[in-house]
């Protein structure tokens, strides 16, 4: 029977408002060992920021990260997967937006992540990139 997407996602995923500053949000990826966070707004997905996201839009264009909210330089246009889907949709979806991670929401609500990382795992949990995921994050 196939894995469905609740089943190898990371449930509670790290959360942020749109007005919170840049700072904080990358203290907040590397205390909790992650390259993704989720912007929401009154309990309601509204953008993704990652690692390269903030390199890429603020630090290379140099903003002032404490001065920067995260809503100034998230992605908006996501695409997301409901819990109770075949991991495989998972996987198509990362294939077609060429994308590592999908939010998991019910509804317009995150629930989770899931990574490329976590469906390495499901398929072959002794695939190099299951190993690597596995490994806890550089810090």
């Amino acid at each position: 029977m196939a894995q469905k997407v609740n089943q190898v996602m990371t449930p509670v995923p790290v959360a942020v408002s749109p007005d919170t500053n840049l700072v904080r949000v990358g203290d907040l990826m590397r205390r909790h060992g992650i390259g993704d966070v989720l912007v929401v707004h009154e309990g309601r997905l509204r953008g993704l920021v990652t690692d390269r996201d903030i390199v890429v839009r603020a630090v290379a264009a140099e903003r002032d990260m404490a001065g920067t909210a995260v809503a100034d330089i998230c992605s908006t246009n996501i695409v997301t997967v409901a819990p109770d889907e075949d991991a495989e949709a998972a996987v198509t979806l990362m294939r077609r937006h060429a994308v590592r991670r999908v939010p998991v929401v019910d509804g317009d609500r995150p629930v989770g992540m899931v990574s490329i990382g976590d469906l390495a795992v499901q398929r072959d949990e002794r695939s190099a990139l299951a190993d690597i995921s596995a490994e806890p994050p550089n810090t």
